[in-house]
C-alpha cells in the first residue's frame, strides 16, 4: 500500500525524534502510517468541508482548495460574458423600472396642473405639509430658545454699533 505524504512526515518526524532520544530508529514505521489514518478519503472529506462551508454561507469559489482542477479560459471567458450579461439585464430593468416611475410622477403632475391656481397652490401646500417631520415639545422649546437668544444678542451688538457710530457722527460734524 503507497504511504500518504502525512503518513512519510509522521515516519520522518518519529525518527527525528528517536534520533534526538537516542533511541536509534522507532519501535515500527506501522505505527506511523497507523497514527496518521484517515478514516475516509481525502475526496470526501474535502466534499464535506465545502458542504458545510456552503452551510455557513460562504460561496463556492471561496471554498475552492488549491489542487481543485482550473477551469479552461473558455470556460472563464464564457462566466464573465454571461455575468456581465445579467448586469446588464439587471441594470436595464431598473432602468426602465425609473423611468415607469418617472411617466407615473409625471401623469400625475399633469392631473395637478390642470386645477386653477390657487386650488392648485393649497392642494401642493397640503401635501408639502404632509411630508413635514413635526418636532417633539421638547425640541420646539429649545429651538424657539436658541432664536430668540441670537435675537437679543443680534439686537444688542447693532444697537452698540449704533450708538457708536452715532456719536462718531456727531463729533465730527
Amino acid at each position: 500500500m503507497a504511504k500518504s505524504r502525512a503518513q512519510k512526515k509522521a515516519e520522518r518526524k518519529a525518527r527525528e525524534e528517536a534520533e534526538r532520544k537516542g533511541q536509534g530508529v522507532p519501535e515500527s514505521d506501522s505505527q506511523a502510517q497507523h497514527d496518521t489514518q484517515v478514516p475516509k478519503s481525502g475526496d470526501i472529506a474535502e466534499i464535506e468541508a465545502v458542504e458545510a462551508g456552503i452551510a455557513a454561507g460562504a460561496s463556492e469559489e471561496a471554498l475552492e482548495t488549491p489542487d481543485a482542477p482550473k477551469k479552461s479560459r473558455i470556460e472563464s471567458r464564457e462566466e464573465k460574458r454571461k455575468k456581465k450579461e445579467a448586469e446588464k439585464r439587471a441594470k436595464a430593468e431598473q432602468k426602465q423600472k425609473e423611468e415607469d416611475l418617472l411617466a407615473k410622477r409625471a401623469e400625475a403632475a399633469k392631473g395637478e396642473r390642470k386645477r386653477s391656481g390657487v386650488i392648485a397652490f393649497l392642494a401642493s401646500c397640503i401635501a408639502e405639509l404632509r411630508r413635514v417631520q413635526w418636532p417633539d415639545r421638547e425640541t420646539l422649546i429649545q429651538a424657539t430658545a436658541v432664536t430668540l437668544v441670537f435675537v437679543i444678542v443680534a439686537a444688542l451688538y447693532l444697537g452698540v454699533l449704533d450708538l457708536a457710530f452715532n456719536w462718531l457722527v456727531q463729533r465730527v460734524i
